[in-house]
């Protein structure tokens, strides 16, 4: 069983920059790919941004490319979304997820999941 915690998630404005953290105490987490996925009110999660088991890929979204940095500590067992140029948009509730098996890219790919930090982007 693979835990993962988010936090970082609040409210901001449009414009402005925020970094989420994924969390993980499993002694395995160098071995799980993690995705940052997002869901709006209504609509579908989506996927957002993942990197490699030792961040050496990575891969965004077409909607957050040149916006969004996704990076990992496997010393500290920790996977960063660095978010900048925020919209409106961009509010979601975010969510990590990891696969041991795949580059993750959509949500069924997902063996774990986190519980999620609120992002919202508004004046």
């Amino acid at each position: 069983q693979v835990q993962l915690v988010e936090s970082g998630g609040t409210l901001v404005q449009p414009g402005g920059s925020l970094k989420l953290t994924c969390a993980s105490s499993t002694r395995f987490f160098k071995n799980y790919a993690i995705g940052w996925f997002r869901q709006a009110p209504g609509k579908d999660r989506e996927f957002v941004a993942v990197v490699s088991t030792n961040g050496d890929i990575t891969d965004y979204a077409e909607s957050v490319k040149d916006r969004f940095t996704i990076s990992r500590d496997n010393a500290k067992n920790l996977v960063y979304l660095q978010m900048k140029s925020l919209e409106p948009e961009d509010t979601a509730v975010y969510y990590c997820g990891a696969s041991a098996f795949v580059l993750l890219r959509t949500p069924q790919e997902c063996d774990y999941w986190g519980q999620g930090t609120q992002v919202t982007v508004s004046l």
